[in-house]
């Protein structure tokens, strides 16, 4: 299963506001054709580098694959994706720091804006944000990347990362200010 790496377009959100309820895993296969795209931004989002995201994403779905008969739907479908992610993505980064190979971010993302002033822009916005979501603790960045990257509500957000709801909106107004901070510092 090969899957280029290219941002795949999102789908969950366009779902969520048709007001189409969420969907629980009917097999496998419908599984990781619904929330591939959702994986690899999370993927991405979390710091897996450009030339690890096929084998991270390949590895959630390895755990998706063996453990898809144990899920309670207890939760989303995305929330449990997510716990998946968060812990691939946190094995793969200490797997490059023992092996030593500590690998700058690459911010040459693709984009499909009409022009090169579009390009150039993204790409600055894009940079902007991945140096943001580095310096934030993995909590904060956590809460940043589900909340206002991913869009997921904040009851999905504390069920994904296993916090009380007002624990996850105070993060939320944490995160929130910090990136007011940061936007104002980087337009001078």
């Amino acid at each position: 299963m090969s899957t280029p790496v290219t941002a795949p377009e999102a789908t969950e959100p366009e779902r969520r506001e048709s007001g189409a309820p969420k969907a629980e895993p009917r097999d496998f296969d419908a599984t990781y054709a619904e929330y591939f795209p959702f994986v690899w931004r999370c993927l991405r989002g979390l710091g897996v580098p450009l030339d690890a995201l096929d084998d991270a994403a390949q590895d959630v779905f390895v755990v998706v694959h063996r453990r898809f008969a144990d899920f309670e739907a207890r939760s989303s479908v995305r929330t449990w994706l997510y716990g998946i992610v968060r812990n691939v993505a946190s094995n793969q980064r200490r797997s490059r720091a023992r092996r030593g190979r500590s690998e700058p971010l690459d911010f040459d993302l693709a984009s499909h804006a009409p022009g090169p002033l579009e390009r150039a822009q993204d790409a600055e916005a894009a940079a902007f944000l991945q140096r943001f979501s580095a310096r934030l603790d993995a909590r904060k960045r956590d809460v940043f990347l589900l909340a206002l990257l991913e869009e997921l509500s904040m009851p999905e957000v504390s069920e994904a990362l296993g916090i009380p709801l007002n624990t996850a909106y105070t993060r939320l107004r944490l995160v929130r200010a910090e990136l007011k901070a940061a936007l104002a510092k980087d337009a001078r």
